[in-house]
């Protein structure tokens, strides 16, 4: 009984961490117009930087005949994006070949947490360029052919763990010289695809089959769903409305729009903080009382609270959630008796008085970076099995070692061809994986279930 129940959790991982894919677009290409693209972003992490705010000054493509700027002056935290892919940016640009992009960026803050401290505190600097604004041109590995009315895109990935500066004891200095790899990408590509899309739900048009939804870095970005689009238990097109916070993973179309493969009303509340879990407190019982996390995200009513550390009561909440996952096998992987530190959570609920008092706790998607343990690799079938990383960031800290990474047949391994190239591999490369943070129902240990692994960089 325990290992049938074991597999449907362990299947019911796998679904929900994979990336899967959405077709039949409901909408149809404009003719006589240039081509069109979308820019991701994403990072590599360094262990303990939790914030990496970094204003992207311009984006200009270096083409045959055009250089088009295709991102204008925003301000995006890398470091949120361990492992996950979030728009940036939507344009028109000129048919052409592209073979490098021209990156100008400036006033780089960095957050990072010190866990040696109790509770863990926060540490805040300012980056320190070697010339402000400064500018880097990248190379792309293949050319990005634009063609008139086609779609291209573009994957930004900041490689945080080469481009921030640290001392002989791992401390963060200030220095900062930002490395990115550029590449090109296409919407139907796996690294195409928008894992992290979360944001505040503006309008919806259910007999037209799409909603708007208020999105990161302020665009606000059309939604379709069609027949292949899966929703969490109780809600459709049909019956969303305003006020919701909603989760969206999909592709890009031609006109700017995602068509969704996943969409999550992740609550209806109207106050939301979302961040990483650095302390738990406990009853005596094991179950969850209180939580120390770093805040991330918030909605307009505590934004004061961004990039602060916030202890919040906990032991009121009985809605437990995972993301694209509900029912009795969410209610069993994640519970008040299952919150960990490290895991990347969102709450919502309401706040007054100054005080935010919680309904809810969803359990997100999250990356994880670290150097494989060679020998560690064990395989069931095929790519189903797992291997450990040391990790010295949060999750390690967790666990106290090595932390188990469970894989399955589903699960997208780029630059290895899978668990067998880690069987055979004898020494400690670095490993990015994305996927969940949770209980291991076997162990009782924090174990991560990932549903992509990769070599930086993770193209």
């Amino acid at each position: 009984m325990k290992r049938a129940l074991l597999f449907a959790l362990l299947l019911a991982i796998a679904a929900t961490i994979g990336c899967g894919g959405a077709s039949n677009s409901n909408q149809t290409q404009t003719q006589n117009n240039p081509g069109a693209m979308f820019v991701t972003g994403e990072d590599a992490p360094l262990s303990a930087v939790v914030g990496l705010q970094l204003t992207l000054n311009s984006v200009v493509l270096n083409g045959q005949n055009n250089q088009p700027h295709v991102v204008t002056s925003q301000t995006v935290d890398f470091a949120r994006l361990i492992g996950l892919r979030s728009p940036l940016a939507f344009t028109s640009v000129p048919a052409d070949t592209y073979a490098s992009a021209t990156i100008t960026v400036s006033s780089p803050v960095i957050t990072y947490v010190d866990m040696t401290q109790n509770p863990p505190a926060l540490n805040t600097i300012n980056g320190t360029l070697p010339s402000t604004p400064y500018t880097v041109t990248v190379n792309f590995p293949s050319p990005m052919v634009v063609t008139a009315n086609g779609l291209a895109g573009l994957k930004m990935e900041l490689d945080i763990r080469q481009s921030v500066s640290v001392d002989g004891s791992g401390n963060v200095t200030g220095s900062f010289t930002p490395v990115f790899d550029v590449k090109a990408t296409k919407a139907s590509d796996p690294d195409g695809h928008i894992t992290d899309l979360e944001g505040g739900l503006v309008s919806v048009s259910a007999a037209n089959s799409y909603f708007v939804m208020q999105g990161p870095y302020g665009h606000q970005l059309t939604v379709y769903v069609n027949n292949n689009t899966t929703f969490n238990s109780g809600w459709n097109i049909n019956n969303m409305a305003t006020p919701e916070f909603v989760a969206v993973q999909g592709r890009f179309q031609a006109d700017g729009s995602l068509l969704a493969d996943g969409v999550e009303v992740v609550t209806t509340a109207q106050s939301i903080v979302s961040g990483r879990v650095l302390q738990v407190v406990n009853n005596g019982s094991g179950q969850a009382q209180q939580i120390t996390m770093w805040v991330g995200e918030t909605g307009a009513d505590m934004v004061s609270d961004v990039d602060t550390i916030q202890t919040i009561n906990i032991s009121a909440v009985t809605q437990y959630d995972i993301c694209f996952l509900d029912g009795p096998l969410a209610n069993a992987l994640f519970n008040d008796t299952s919150v960990e530190v490290g895991q990347r959570v969102f709450l919502g609920g309401s706040f007054s008085g100054g005080i935010f008092t919680p309904t809810m706790i969803s359990l997100r998607r999250q990356g994880m970076y670290g150097l494989f343990t060679p020998g560690s690799v064990t395989v069931s079938s095929g790519n189903q099995g797992s291997f450990q990383v040391s990790n010295n960031g949060l999750v390690g800290y967790a666990v106290g070692g090595p932390v188990t990474v469970n894989t399955f047949n589903a699960t997208e391994f780029f630059n290895l061809t899978g668990l067998n190239q880690l069987q055979t591999t004898t020494t400690a490369i670095p490993i990015v994986t994305r996927g969940l943070l949770l209980k291991s129902p076997t162990t009782g240990t924090p174990e991560f279930y990932a549903g992509f692994v990769a070599t930086p960089p993770a193209n």
